[in-house]
């Protein structure tokens, strides 16, 4: 019991601080989008590059820093998320020409399959945090506006661009409010376990 509830905080510690990382990150990059003005392809382009590389790395880190108890399953749903994020950003950064078609494209396939991700992590949260419908939230989110991208390839240049900024504000918000909530399960289990412990006679 004391070996699964210590894995439990260490897991829930690494997501809050990543989560908010990631938040903070998918903000900045919306806020960006959406006020800069007369943005253009090319710096669209590699703003989204920029955002996906970090969104990448910092799963990477996550990963490495994450307890020997976490489960298989777990390093494996941030290795494929990692993995996808990296790729997308670099691939921006290697094709700096793409067309705005393409990267649509690029952009749609990277939010479905984060969504799928979210949604996977939070089935496998769902006994350890009381609010994993933010995680649900955010996998719908992105899975939605991956699918509107698709939808919508013929779009104009000025509302893809308020699309994609808008989504980004609405995930950091979701992953923020996650993250907050990791937070709050972190101080929660440290404060059940530190109760017997002191409570235990000398």
């Amino acid at each position: 019991m004391a070996l699964e509830a210590e894995g439990i905080i260490v897991v829930i510690d690494g997501n809050w601080k990543r989560n908010a990382l990631r938040g903070a990150a998918a903000l900045t990059f919306g806020v960006l989008t959406l006020t800069w003005p007369g943005i253009t392809l090319l710096a669209l382009v590699l703003l989204w590059g920029a955002f996906a590389l970090f969104d990448g790395f910092t799963l990477v880190g996550a990963l490495f820093s994450s307890a020997s108890h976490e489960s298989r399953g777990t390093k494996a749903i941030l290795a494929l998320q990692a993995g996808v994020s990296i790729a997308a950003g670099l691939l921006t950064f290697l094709w700096p020409g793409i067309t705005a078609f393409v990267l649509l494209f690029v952009i749609a396939a990277w939010a479905i399959v984060n969504g799928g991700f979210e949604i996977a992590a939070a089935i496998r949260l769902r006994k350890e945090l009381k609010h994993e419908w933010l995680l649900v939230a955010a996998g719908i989110l992105s899975i939605g506006f991956g699918a509107l991208l698709v939808i919508t390839p013929g779009a104009g240049a000025l509302a893809i661009t308020w699309l994609i900024g808008w989504f980004a504000i609405m995930s950091g918000v979701i992953r923020l409010a996650l993250s907050w909530r990791f937070h709050r399960l972190e101080n929660e289990l440290e404060e059940q376990f530190r109760g017997p412990i002191s409570a235990a006679p000398a």
